[in-house]
């Protein structure tokens, strides 16, 4: 697949529908819940919702990886990021998945941010291309999920 054309500004036009649902994402946190529990209900809810929007192969991946984070990294808690389900720790993201239709790849992306617990020496990978989860994936990225949970 092929993104779509730049234009003068120099991003696509999935890139800017990304920024844009990015500053809704920041408008919305400022109107939710008033305790934490809620906002935390709220993202949780935001997060499930992008899952289910996604095509079938996405959401299939999407699933596997929001299983395996709640389950190995409960401390994690959920949101949206750009759209993309994300997980985080004190506010930070640690990891997001990126679903392969949202830029027309070929893969979807599970990524890892800074604040992830993942440094090995002085280079290790930061994300990883996604195309299906069975046994020996769910363990990857279960080990993953958990040093980067710290």
């Amino acid at each position: 697949m092929t993104p779509t054309k730049s234009t003068k500004s120099g991003f696509t036009s999935e890139e800017r529908a990304a920024m844009r649902q990015r500053a809704a994402e920041l408008k919305a946190q400022e109107r939710k819940g008033k305790t934490a529990a809620e906002k935390a209900e709220i993202d949780r809810q935001d997060l499930l919702d992008a899952i289910a929007g996604m095509g079938d192969e996405d959401r299939v991946l999407a699933e596997a990886l929001d299983e395996i984070v709640t389950t190995s990294a409960p401390q994690l808690a959920s949101k949206t990021w750009y759209g993309f389900p994300a997980y985080t720790r004190d506010g930070k993201v640690v990891l997001f998945f990126k679903p392969a239709a949202k830029f027309k790849d070929r893969y979807a992306t599970l990524g890892f941010e800074t604040s992830a617990a993942l440094d090995d020496g002085d280079m290790w990978p930061t994300s990883f291309a996604l195309t299906a989860v069975g046994d020996a994936e769910r363990a990857r990225i279960t080990e993953l999920v958990v040093r980067a949970a710290g």
